[in-house]
């Protein structure tokens, strides 16, 4: 329910970021082709003496990979930088260029056991249901925007009709929309001793979405992760669902700039 995440840390400051995580308890790390930091990720993990089946490591095919064949080759690539003989969990990043081929490529690295499970990223209802609806295999989780200024209530209640975990990227909006001197969160966080960063993480994770905080400082790390000695009740959880405002805090993906903007990102065609 609780994992590191590393986007947007440093190549350089990688390992040592996840090395620190490892230690601090985290036992999931969430990466990504397009972070440009799996090596990193791969050379913590090996260097952090605890055994890989404890590990749980999730990646995503970035779109200048899609495709069947080039996803294929940039399975292994991940393979390769990770240092692992497999990955746990395999996205598709994001829901453009040939998705349903680089999908393809993912299920049978699935069926051959270099991935353990398969799932999708920023997938909004309508492509989750197209692919779920025609895909051998149902996406075991997307991942997408969420926090508590943006809760994604319909979108999840998609996902959990069709047996797909909900996980949130941006848990904290990136302290966007001043997320992080909120005074609901900040009110119900002072009643229970917990910053509004513990707040949010505890009011997602009870909400059944899986969270992966990145922070690049130990002492946020462990603060983060301590979310399980606390539980909101129906009162506070009800004052934080009033807080939904329903859209992004960051862009839409069916915003044609937004799609420029994706799809141009390490495209050879541009």
């Amino acid at each position: 329910m609780l994992g590191y995440g590393v986007y947007q840390v440093d190549p350089a400051e990688c390992a040592r970021c996840v090395r620190e995580a490892i230690e601090v308890g985290y036992r999931s790390i969430d990466t990504a082709q397009a972070y440009r930091n799996e090596e990193g990720v791969g050379a913590a993990v090996a260097a952090s003496g605890v055994p890989r089946e404890e590990l749980f490591l999730t990646t995503k095919v970035w779109i200048s990979n899609a495709g069947e064949a080039a996803a294929a080759a940039s399975i292994e690539e991940s393979l390769r930088k990770l240092a692992t003989d497999y990955i746990d969990l395999l996205l598709i990043h994001q829901p453009f260029g040939d998705y349903y081929g680089s999908y393809r490529a993912m299920e049978r690295a699935l069926a051959d056991g270099r991935v353990r499970a398969i799932g999708v990223s920023n997938f909004y209802p309508d492509r989750l249901i197209d692919l779920c609806r025609f895909a051998e295999v149902v996406p075991a989780v997307n991942q997408v925007e969420t926090h508590p200024l943006h809760q994604q209530a319909a979108a999840h209640e998609v996902m959990a009709k069709y047996g797909v975990v909900h996980e949130s990227w941006g848990p904290f909006a990136e302290g966007r929309k001043d997320l992080f001197t909120n005074p609901v969160l900040a009110d119900i966080g002072a009643a229970h001793g917990k910053s509004v960063a513990q707040v949010a993480l505890r009011f997602l994770i009870q909400s059944d979405v899986v969270v992966i905080p990145k922070s690049v400082r130990r002492e946020r790390m462990a603060q983060n992760l301590a979310v399980f000695d606390f539980t909101l009740d129906a009162a506070e959880l009800d004052r934080i669902r009033a807080l939904d405002e329903g859209e992004s805090a960051f862009f839409s993906h069916y915003a044609p700039e937004t799609v420029e903007m994706l799809t141009g990102f390490g495209n050879p065609r541009r």
